[in-house]
């Protein structure tokens, strides 16, 4: 199948899902992961329609963008260096894994700078994988208060990666977990102070089960692209 029949199955299945959860289809994105996948590719996926697109590493998502059309959307999804939050600052739109306050300070002091508020989700462990990033779940309430006082950061929701499954329906307690998780948030007023909150979770392999449990943004790419070299 072309990268644009990939792309049009993928829609239908997230369509299907958020109905499925009584949601309407437009309040799912499709980030497009598009690690080590060539710039040739994602202009495929861009000519199919997909206009927001996720990269892990830095030096290599810098090359893309570059060659790539402006008014795409590009997300950071990979682990943060704090050497590289400024340059990632300049980069992206939002930047889904801040899991420190070291680096939500470093991230702030680049929106000064910059003038601008800079959009971010928290990332959360919520498999407690010592292997992954994120702060564990008992942890991210006083990070989100100590950020509180980042005042060129907006934190728009929460952001997870679940234990690897085989089968999908095992990473549902996951994923409900983390929208457990937002809505306490919410509730207390650490979450939606600027919009809809955001829930980046579910890859190729779970994406219609996170849509079920509240994803908002679903990071998908071997779906999309295929297998990576």
């Amino acid at each position: 199948m072309s990268i644009a029949d990939n792309l049009a199955l993928i829609r239908e299945r997230m369509a299907a899902a958020a109905r499925r959860a009584g949601r309407a289809p437009e309040q799912v994105r499709l980030v497009a992961v598009s690690k080590r996948v060539p710039v040739a590719r994602i202009a495929e996926a861009v000519a199919a329609g997909q206009n927001l697109f996720g990269e892990n590493y830095l030096q290599e998502a810098k090359e893309k963008i570059a060659l790539l059309p402006p008014e795409l959307t590009w997300h950071f999804i990979g682990h943060l260096q704090s050497n590289k939050a400024g340059e990632a600052a300049d980069l992206f739109a939002m930047l889904e894994t801040v899991d420190s306050l070291k680096l939500a300070r470093l991230l702030d002091r680049q929106g000064e700078a910059a003038g601008r508020a800079l959009p971010v989700l928290i990332q959360v462990n919520v498999g407690c994988e010592p292997q992954k990033a994120g702060v564990a779940p008992e942890a991210a309430e006083m990070l989100l208060r100590e950020m509180a006082q980042c005042q060129h950061l907006q934190v728009r929701g929460l952001m997870t990666m679940p234990p690897f499954f085989d089968q999908p329906e095992a990473a549902r307690p996951f994923f409900r977990q983390l929208r457990l998780l937002s809505e306490s948030f919410i509730a207390k007023r650490l979450l939606g102070l600027h919009g809809p909150v955001e829930l980046s979770m579910g890859m190729s392999g779970d994406f219609e089960v996170a849509i079920e449990e509240g994803a908002t943004l679903v990071r998908v790419g071997t779906a999309l692209f295929g297998e990576r070299n």
